[in-house]
């Protein structure tokens, strides 16, 4: 039977806002002694959401800002693990794409819906179930290894249809899917970079519902996508 599926990324995807960055950022200001991390942090993160092309997201910039003040592997993942346990609370707050619940369910009729993260499992459960979506991710995979571990994903669900591959990061997120012959759709502040070739794009995943319940219904009747690749 062929079977549609969409793989979502998690951090900028699915959940939005700095509040899992910025814990990020104070774990590793805490660990340094050097609390003027955190406003300098803030800083880049202006950059990144305005689309600066020097920072791959958030937790990119928060690392590479931290090692020039002295940290090092060990301090940042510890710093990393410590914000992860705190996601979804008041700590490090996230929020949905708006209508996200019933966008999933509406979805979920014509595809297969997967998560597809490089974050760890620890406090995305409870984030998904918060935000709405995790009745609707029925295929789960965390601490995947993208870019590498993204094509393993991408590459199993070709077999049985269509994928289309979600995600704010087109080196990690898009740009496996899209080697395998895989749909892509960019969102979050890359999507306005005019050298990069998604399928669809747009600021948030809010932007592309419509686009996205037309290529799940399109793919589920086995037609040729509507979707024209932009440029």
């Amino acid at each position: 039977m062929r079977q549609p599926t969409v793989v979502f990324d998690f951090d900028g995807t699915l959940a939005l806002g700095r509040g899992p960055v910025l814990a990020y950022a104070r774990h590793a200001a805490r660990a340094l002694r050097d609390p003027g991390l955190v406003d300098e942090a803030i800083d880049l993160l202006d950059l990144v959401d305005a689309g600066d092309a020097a920072f791959l997201d958030g937790y990119d910039a928060v690392r590479r800002l931290a090692l020039t003040r002295g940290a090092d592997d060990e301090l940042l993942e510890a710093a990393y693990q410590a914000s992860r346990a705190q996601l979804g609370t008041g700590e490090a707050p996230v929020v949905a794409p708006d209508g996200l619940g019933s966008f999933l369910a509406e979805l979920g009729r014509h595809a297969g819906l997967v998560l597809a993260t490089n974050a760890p499992a620890t406090g995305v459960e409870a984030a998904l179930a918060q935000l709405g979506a995790a009745e609707h991710l029925l295929e789960r995979h965390y601490a995947i290894g993208k870019p590498a571990g993204l094509a393993v994903v991408v590459e199993k669900h070709l077999a049985t249809g269509p994928v289309l591959s979600v995600g704010d990061i087109w080196a990690y997120d898009l740009a496996p899917a899209a080697a395998l012959g895989a749909d892509t759709a960019l969102v979050g502040p890359a999507s306005t970079r005019t050298d990069l070739r998604p399928t669809l794009r747009g600021a948030t995943l809010a932007a592309l519902y419509d686009d996205l319940h037309a290529w799940a219904a399109t793919a589920a009747r086995g037609l040729t996508s509507p979707l024209d690749r932009k440029a």
